[in-house]
């Protein structure tokens, strides 16, 4: 199944231009109907790939594709048979691991990426100014892009996420919504949050648990291996497409951005949201700060390459701070980068390097 995340809505599959496909889109009533018997409906076609967008709509559909791929599996007919896309609701996957455990594999869609781009760095500057959902970063032009995530912003609150779970006030999750994009980058404080939401502390943890699982923010959790240390244990909070920040805040173009005091925290959220896009499978992300004031932006477990400490820098030539280097001396990363808003690499120190996002992305996707 694949839970459509930030902007991507399609998949590329190893399958030629020939490969007999049956698209249905379960947002049209016609396609819903057709599958009014599910069972006998979808057995004409076990020689093709049954393509089915928005299946969240129809979450009653699960237990029939069970039954159809079981017979399936008898006949010799063993994977890529059924592509679900479709909103990423903890109830809906919930629904397809009871229904299809060992049947099924989930793909999180991303936005796209600096990887995706292969261009100048301009693009790239665009690509954080607008975001990743491919309607906003293909825009005309700046005004086109902001009121197009504008408009997402408010269909997905009135439109999407009452199909998806209870009922939640609109209201309430868009100012929430907005309030975390205030706080970008910053340690999670659910009670302060409930405060200025007027509800309790649990619900507000249950509004952002909310967001999280719809892969909408994203809680960056504390590096917590060196127990010596008096070391923040909060969580930090990040809505994760750069252009939903900034559509929250009503920042239109790259110039009212640079003015902007969230500037420095957007552009952290861009490049760790890029470079976990492109760490290898089972990378483990945190961030490490103690109460004396080290700190390191991204702390990456790479599988069979130690740890990563990132630096994140806006500017072209900045250089990591002393509370970097002071918690590098507690980690002892096996790698210490700077990662700023040019391009190429070079040597900051004899254990430090600096490198634009492009180029350590790419490097990580190698690995």
């Amino acid at each position: 199944m694949i839970p459509r995340r930030l902007g991507r809505t399609t998949l590329a599959l190893e399958l030629s231009d020939q490969t007999p496909s049956l698209y249905l889109d379960l947002e049209a009533r016609e396609d819903r109907l057709k599958l009014s018997e599910p069972a006998l409906f979808l057995k004409q076609f076990e020689d093709r790939l049954v393509i089915l967008d928005e299946v969240h709509r129809v979450p009653e559909l699960f237990p029939a594709l069970r039954g159809l791929i079981d017979q399936g599996r008898r006949k010799g007919l063993r994977t890529g048979r059924y592509l679900l896309l479709g909103s990423a609701s903890m109830d809906l996957l919930r629904q397809s691991g009871e229904s299809l455990a060992g049947r099924i594999t989930h793909v999180d869609l991303g936005p796209l990426d600096v990887l995706e781009l292969h261009s100048s760095n301009e693009d790239s500057t665009r690509l954080w100014v607008r975001g990743g959902f491919p309607d906003s970063y293909l825009a005309s032009d700046d005004r086109g892009s902001f009121g197009w995530r504008k408009d997402f912003i408010r269909s997905y609150l009135e439109r999407e996420l009452p199909l998806l779970g209870p009922r939640i006030p609109t209201e309430t999750l868009e100012r929430l919504w907005i309030m975390l994009a205030h706080n970008q980058g910053g340690l999670l404080n659910a009670s302060r949050l409930a405060t200025s939401l007027m509800v309790s502390a649990q619900t507000a943890a249950r509004y952002i648990d909310l967001l999280s699982d719809l892969l909408l923010v994203r809680r960056l959790p504390p590096y917590h291996a060196n127990a010596g240390k008096r070391i923040v244990k909060s969580p930090k909070v990040y809505v994760r497409d750069s252009g939903i920040v900034h559509a929250l805040l009503g920042i239109a173009d790259f110039n009212a951005l640079s003015g902007h005091p969230v500037v420095g925290l957007s552009w952290e959220g861009f490049v760790i949201e890029n470079l976990l896009a492109a760490a290898p499978p089972f990378t483990i992300a945190s961030f490490y700060r103690t109460a004396a004031g080290a700190e390191i932006d991204l702390v990456l477990e790479v599988p069979g390459h130690g740890i990563w400490a990132i630096d994140i820098k806006r500017g072209v030539s900045a250089r990591p701070e002393k509370g970097f280097h002071n918690a590098c001396l507690d980690l002892r990363p096996a790698r210490r980068v700077a990662v700023n808003s040019g391009t190429g690499r070079y040597r900051i120190s004899e254990d430090v390097e600096a490198a634009g996002l492009f180029e350590l992305a790419s490097e990580l996707a190698g690995l």
